[in-house]
């Protein structure tokens, strides 16, 4: 494989490290830095099934981890974003106990995909064999370009931490983007886009967080490394404004993105989202105040294996009948882990929760979040920010109304019509024998939908005497 480039930007300069130096204990400052995480030429592109391993031929733009750093009286509150398709639990475990070992709380780091479909593909989910076709010796650049990404991502946080800490002021707003529509006909549809802005103590940005619940896949099918539409927003931004920018991606699983996919679709709503965000920026929006207090959480999402013996005979079937290699593959591996009892019985699944003062909540939720649980918190926690694909991505987190219909698509749902009792649709890449457990009217079923809103809603919930910063 390929060396992996690892140019690491760190901002700042003597101004303000003295000034950092002299700011009044207590009052916040942010740190802020980048690493290019571009992979060699050849490397496997992850973002669509195929029977071919798909490698790429070039750069588009380039794929970048960020991290931005917010000092709390001294305490770090770590947030990277990496342009890759999903981490899985592997990788954000390994990362996690490196960034920790670094002095900072378990709760007090939240690491994010972009969910760029022109990356990189890494190991263990989605399944590179069932959705790439990827075996035998092909998996040594994946291992290999994995193994570097994790050490990459925790050099650039602990550089960050020692880059200077310039003091600011954190004000938060909320814009609005409308490229986003539902893929499976529900009525949900993201808008909203929460701005973060750290601002120096004359005003000026220096650092802006943002989000929108949009699918990254506007450049379509390429043979090109790119960030897709959040990098061309990125890049307007911090272009625009001098300021570091990062993205963090917003329920978007069943949302997708209008328009003709191609690169002319991508930079066009780069540039929409971008202006959006730099509009917002302008004035400053709510001012916000410590402290910041976290909390994260892992849980168990129940998967629907009600029928073994059926579901084998039903995965037999599918390998024998259907057209698609994918799907093929995932019936080969399932039948194998049922003969094995081998299989999954639950998804795990990262929540975390921040707080910043009385202000501001952020809803911190792994996995391929569907736009019908960003409505449900909006409407429980007025002005929240709902930011999905956080820390790991085990798969697609579908509502009852999808599971219970299956969507118009079928896909996000976990199921498919051919075969409704087993694994269909995205539920097959990412590698599960059974599809997403549901309640189904007049039932107490403990599904996907209840286990996650009643443990996120847990979290978001201070506990009386508890520091959920060390939780």
């Amino acid at each position: 494989m390929p060396a992996l480039t690892r140019r690491v930007f760190l901002q700042g300069s003597a101004v303000t490290a003295f000034a950092a130096l002299t700011a009044p204990a207590g009052d916040l400052a942010v740190s802020f830095g980048k690493a290019d995480i571009t992979p060699g030429l050849g490397t496997y592109l992850a973002g669509y099934a195929v029977d071919t391993p798909h490698a790429a031929t070039g750069v588009n733009q380039p794929l970048w981890a960020r991290c931005t750093v917010y000092w709390d009286q001294g305490r770090p509150i770590v947030v990277v974003t990496a342009d890759v398709l999903g981490l899985p639990r592997s990788m954000n475990q390994m990362i996690r106990h490196g960034v920790q070992s670094l002095g900072v709380a378990g709760s007090d780091f939240a690491l994010l995909a972009t969910h760029t479909h022109t990356g990189p593909v890494l190991l263990d989910k989605l399944d590179p064999y069932i959705a790439y076709n990827i075996s035998g010796g092909q998996m040594d650049s994946v291992l290999a370009y994995s193994s570097t990404l994790m050490s990459t991502i925790v050099t650039l946080v602990r550089d960050t931490l020692s880059a200077v800490r310039i003091p600011c002021t954190l004000d938060h707003t909320v814009t609005a983007a409308d490229f986003s529509v539902n893929r499976e006909g529900l009525s949900y549809r993201e808008r909203d886009v929460p701005v973060l802005t750290a601002r120096s103590l004359t005003g000026r940005p220096l650092a802006i967080l943002f989000g929108y619940g949009c699918h990254p896949v506007s450049a379509g099918r390429q043979s090109l490394f790119d960030p897709d539409y959040p990098g061309a927003a990125v890049h307007r931004i911090e272009t625009a404004s001098g300021a570091f920018a990062q993205f963090v991606p917003g329920a978007a699983g069943d949302q997708a993105p209008t328009g003709s996919r191609g690169w002319s679709l991508r930079d066009r709503l780069g540039r929409i989202l971008g202006d959006a965000v730099l509009q917002a920026a302008q004035t400053p929006g709510r001012t916000l105040r410590g402290p910041i207090r976290t909390a994260y959480q892992d849980v168990d999402l129940p998967l629907d294996l009600a029928d073994l013996p059926a579901m084998r005979q039903d995965y037999t079937r599918r390998l024998a009948e259907h057209r698609l290699g994918y799907y093929r593959r995932h019936a080969e591996m399932m039948i194998d882990q049922i003969d094995r009892h081998a299989f999954a019985t639950t998804m795990p699944l990262p929540l975390q929760s921040w707080a910043v003062g009385d202000s501001l909540r952020l809803a911190l939720i792994g996995g391929e979040l569907v736009s019908g649980y960003a409505a449900y918190f909006r409407a429980r926690y007025p002005g929240i920010w709902v930011a999905a694909y956080a820390n790991e991505v085990p798969g697609y987190i579908p509502s009852d109304g999808l599971i219970n219909s299956g969507g118009a698509q079928y896909y996000t749902c976990g199921w498919s019509t051919d075969y409704p009792r087993i694994a269909g649709g995205a539920m097959t890449v990412y590698g599960y024998a059974g599809k997403p457990l549901s309640r189904k009217p007049g039932t107490t079923t403990m599904g996907f939908e209840q286990t996650l809103i009643s443990s996120m809603t847990a979290l978001l919930t201070p506990r009386p005497g508890v520091d959920s910063s060390q939780i």
